[in-house]
């Protein structure tokens, strides 16, 4: 899979951020469109766009935060030094800034911020900012054990850690213009290793800082400076001031409502948030002063969040709605291409949805799990939620590849999935021998396609003597629950922005943020460890195979099947182009306008 940050998805109608994605020369679906609009571009105007899920922080970095609706808006509202178009290639942004390795030996990238570049709040976007994201993202000062017992987790990732851990603390020059970092091992990501899920510099440092006591982003860089990098052979008292900045980095974001304090939600990109209502919407103005990357012909776009295709459909058809993204299903795309004036677009996603089982309580015992996952009826889910919409689709088999991938033929082949081809209730019963254990499923029971899974794994796995609790929330909730131990097992989808490698120990490196099931496999982690230092594409797929053989043989869980993804736009609007990736359609917002 080429992932570099996996975002988890609610709810999605295209699939689009945690799947075991290509590389840009590996892609991910081809968009078939039922119709085409017409009509000239303009500047001005409102647009309204649907998403399944509901918003609920404004970091979306945090293990927490990362859901795919917490990314979209984000990326509406901040700019950085890329983004990734709908060919899943990084297009820099030399309006905001510039970025180059200056070295291979020792691996040093050089970033530089341009005059004029700030926040709403009217301060300017600093190399400070950017040492911000490399904290925040890197790991670089904890030092907790892991187990949590000792030492200090400070600031909070949904990121894999281990590129950007294996750095020098970077440098950053005398007029906050310029940020040098420099790697003490290879990196396969490194031209996307500083940015967040779609390239922006979101979080403002000076913001973090105020809140930790501290004058301004330099003050707090300036701490971070003084201090070493953290060893959880030899942890050291927590550093207070560091603590309570990543505190507020890590929850002082969360909110479902408007905060009174506008510092709270500053933007540095196209559009500011204007206006919300709790799990309903939300409302984006166009930012006066940003001109430092793609131009928005919009002047304004309201966020609705519908979690039902058929009222996504509806809002579609009654004009309430001009862009959606429902729940793909063959019922959904038959209607829509009914619809007068509608263009409707198909194809596969980055993303899969699969069920995860916990590595402690209930399932701490393989054979529980290996008994669980012999019950799950993956055939059953593919024929009801998939094959109207792909009569190929197929049960998946891997947790690393998609089939469009290269490497996924080969890694089915040997990787132990074919263990759970069909169910087996018998083996079940043998494997429990005589126990009936309980078994909580987390999942979003706002999606129509997690409760359709959910009710066929539960009724499967009380044949075999599992007493299936139902533990779904809402919507705007499941995210946050997920690794909280409140569960044993849970479904949900990855899906990704298609680049990079490292994704895989985003999920299932030992103590990883998005390693919610507490998966652990020293051989595993040795291997993810040569995956993010290898830039070899071939060598690059056989680690992954063998990572991926390691996961199965663990009896982590299963993934369930490729996501199909649809979106539908009206004809009142232009500029919409089909996304496989983690950004849907909004990967080219700014493209968007009223005809």
């Amino acid at each position: 899979m080429r992932f570099r940050r996996i975002s988890k998805v609610v709810g999605v109608a295209a699939a689009a951020v945690l799947a075991l994605s290509a590389c840009a020369t590996q892609g991910g679906g081809t968009a078939a469109s039922s119709s085409s609009s017409s009509g000239a571009a303009k500047t001005g105007g409102s647009a309204t766009v649907v998403e399944v899920n509901a918003f609920n922080t404004f970091n979306a970095n945090t293990a927490n935060g990362n859901t795919d609706i917490n990314s979209k808006i984000s990326y509406a509202t901040h700019m950085g030094f890329y983004y990734v178009d709908n060919n899943l290639k990084i297009v820099h942004n030399d309006k905001f800034g510039s970025y180059e390795k200056t070295s291979d030996n020792p691996l040093t990238v050089k970033y530089t911020i341009n005059d004029g570049v700030k926040w709403s709040d009217g301060t300017p976007v600093t190399a400070y900012d950017v040492a911000l994201n490399w904290a925040a993202n890197s790991a670089w000062f904890d030092d907790a054990n892991a187990d949590g017992t000792t030492g200090t987790s400070y600031f909070s990732t949904a990121a894999s850690t281990q590129g950007l851990n294996n750095t020098n603390f970077p440098d950053v020059s005398s007029d906050g213009k310029t940020f040098t970092l420099t790697y003490t091992t290879p990196y396969a990501d490194w031209e996307s290793a500083i940015g967040g899920n779609n390239g922006t510099i979101d979080i403002p440092a000076h913001i973090v800082a105020k809140h930790a006591g501290l004058a301004d982003a330099k003050a707090l860089y300036d701490l971070m400076k003084g201090m070493k990098k953290g060893d959880p052979a030899h942890p050291q008292p927590a550093n207070e001031t560091l603590k309570k900045a990543a505190d507020f980095y890590n929850t002082g974001f969360d909110t479902k409502t408007l905060p009174s304090d506008p510092n709270l939600f500053l933007s540095n990109g196209p559009y500011i948030v204007k206006d919300m209502v709790p799990d309903q919407s939300m409302t984006l103005v166009r930012n006066k002063d940003y001109n430092w990357g793609p131009a928005a012909h919009l002047d304004q776009i309201v966020v609705r969040y519908i979690g039902s295709a058929p009222a996504q459909i509806q809002a579609l058809k009654n004009g309430e709605a001009d862009i959606i993204a429902p729940q793909a299903s063959s019922d959904t795309i038959q209607q829509l291409k009914a619809l007068q004036g509608v263009t409707v677009d198909q194809g596969n996603q980055l993303s899969y949805d699969h069920i995860d089982l916990n590595f402690n309580g209930v399932f701490a015992d393989q054979n529980v799990r290996t008994a669980f996952m012999l019950t799950v009826p993956r055939q059953d889910i593919v024929n009801k939620l998939i094959t109207q919409m792909d009569p190929n689709a197929k049960p998946l088999d891997s947790q690393i590849f998609v089939p469009q991938q290269a490497g996924y033929a080969d890694s089915v082949k040997n990787n132990g999935s074919s263990a759970y081809d069909s169910v087996n209730i018998d083996k079940a019963k043998q494997l429990l021998a005589g126990k009936t254990p309980t078994v909580r499923i987390m999942y979003n029971k706002d999606n129509p396609n997690r409760v359709d899974s959910y009710t066929l794994i539960a009724a499967n796995a009380a044949k075999a003597g599992f007493k299936v609790v139902d533990d779904g929330l809402g919507a705007s909730d499941w995210g946050k629950a997920l690794g909280n131990g409140t569960y044993d097992a849970s479904i949900f989808g990855w899906i990704n922005p298609g680049i990079g490698v490292s994704g895989v120990p985003q999920i299932f490196q030992t103590g990883s943020g998005s390693n919610f099931n507490k998966f652990s496999d020293p051989q595993a982690d040795a291997l993810m460890k040569q995956l993010i230092q290898t830039t070899d594409q071939a060598k690059q797929v056989s680690l992954e195979q063998q990572i991926d053989q390691r996961i199965w043989a663990s009896s982590y869980g299963l993934p369930l099947f490729q996501a199909v993804g649809v979106d539908a736009y009206s004809n009142r609007v232009t500029g919409v182009k089909y996304m496989p990736n983690s950004s849907g359609v909004w990967w080219n917002y700014w493209d968007w306008a009223t005809t």
